[in-house]
């Protein structure tokens, strides 16, 4: 009796078996419509991926576009902000611009899009300056050997620069030279030098493009004095006194030509690395350093990004300002 409820529970599994095989044969239909179904959805999924790549890339392009347009993109490797495209159509005119800061600055101004007319009192040094701008932004750059001391020599350079250029736009006064020595033992001849190149180099240069400057777009005149203009330096009386008047030189200047829209600012640099710090002793160099709050020497393009800055159309009301670019030595 036992073995035939048994079996009689077998032959019911059994039963169910098939009843569950069967179901499962009447949904096997189903499974095509569901699987061409995901593969539609699957298809719509790589349509919605290519169009979402489109708008990435677009995003990508405005984005590049609005950089352009404001003139920014970072500068190689140091993170720095130039002032791209911002200078087209303008002209620059850059004295002691054979070397150093003066090299950096006209370098930055092309490379923004300005015409630059690299000066220098040595010829060899404000070609090779040229030279090595213009591989970088072909036809931007025009040496002229002049020296900034002689009043009438720069008269002809303003009429020489507006022939081969056009109309100067932006004015940049870094010609400087040192004759260091302690005022007891400074010789006549070393305090003229350094005040004729230094502070009556910038009166000559501004008095010849000064009418030409206040008939241009966005005229700017931008004076490169120095920390020792600030708090002074023993052994340089001279380049003090020199940089110093250029401050009042520059604030002077700003107010007479606020009237036209010409905006004059000054830069004064602390230390920074060129071939001048070069010949410094270590002992001297981590004297200094230890007054500099930033713990180092800046580099030329810390005051070339000032000065593009005080060059472009964002600084238009700002005038008869000293920028310290220092590291924090004079605050």
């Amino acid at each position: 009796s036992g073995l035939e409820r048994d079996r009689s529970d077998l032959r019911n599994d059994h039963s169910d078996l098939w009843k569950d095989h069967s179901g499962l044969h009447k949904n096997r239909p189903g499974l095509p419509e569901g699987h061409s179904a995901l593969r539609r959805d699957r298809s719509s999924l790589r349509r919605d991926r290519s169009s979402l790549r489109k708008d990435c890339s677009g995003l990508r392009k405005d984005h590049s576009d609005l950089r352009r347009k404001c003139g920014l993109t970072l500068g190689g490797g140091g993170g720095h902000v130039s002032c791209m495209g911002c200078f087209a159509n303008k002209v620059a005119v850059v004295t002691g611009g054979g070397r150093g800061i003066g090299q950096e600055i006209a370098r930055t101004l092309a490379a923004g899009g300005a015409k630059v007319a690299v000066v220098s009192r040595s010829a060899a040094s404000c070609g090779n300056a040229a030279e090595e701008i213009n591989a970088a932004f072909p036809g931007s750059a025009t040496a002229y050997a002049v020296d900034v001391a002689d009043h009438d020599a720069v008269q002809e350079l303003a009429k020489k620069i507006g022939e081969d250029l056009g109309t100067v736009n932006i004015l940049i006064n870094n010609a400087g030279v040192t004759r260091d020595g302690l005022l007891m033992r400074m010789k006549e001849e070393d305090w003229d030098t350094v005040l004729d190149t230094n502070l009556k180099g910038a009166f000559n240069t501004v008095k010849a493009f000064m009418r030409v400057l206040m008939k241009a777009e966005d005229p700017r005149i931008i004076n490169i004095s120095s920390v020792s203009g600030l708090i002074g330096n023993a052994g340089q009386t001279n380049y003090s006194a020199s940089k110093a008047g250029l401050i009042g030189f520059t604030k002077s200047v700003a107010r007479e030509l606020a009237g036209r829209r010409v905006t004059c600012n000054a830069i004064a640099p602390g230390f920074i690395t060129t071939d001048m710090t070069d010949e410094l002793s270590p002992a001297i160099k981590d004297a200094v350093i230890g007054k500099i709050p930033l713990g180092g020497f800046g580099e030329t393009r810390d005051i070339a990004e000032a000065v593009a800055f005080l060059a472009s159309p964002a600084a238009r009301y700002i005038t008869g300002q000293v920028i310290a670019v220092d590291g924090g030595m004079t605050m």
